[in-house]
């Protein structure tokens, strides 16, 4: 199983004015950065200057959809 890692930078600011920010490496090796904001997640994957676009309502359907569940603590 690889092992991940996740470098999180939170804005000082509200979200609707700053993105929050998710370095994602897995086994030492860029997977992509995820920023979050108020209206939308986008994904960069490593070396790109473009990112991949999914909105709040459709990300909730690709989880419904895709996701395996996951038991809370």
């Amino acid at each position: 199983m690889p092992s991940h890692k996740v470098i999180l930078t939170l804005p000082a600011h509200e979200m609707s004015k700053a993105d929050a920010t998710f370095k994602v490496h897995s086994d030492g090796e860029m997977l992509g950065t995820l920023e979050v904001s108020k209206g939308s997640l986008v994904w960069f994957p490593p070396n790109t200057t473009y990112g991949l676009k999914v909105g709040w309502e459709k990300f909730a359907q690709m989880m419904d959809e895709n996701a395996t569940r996951f038991e809370k603590r």
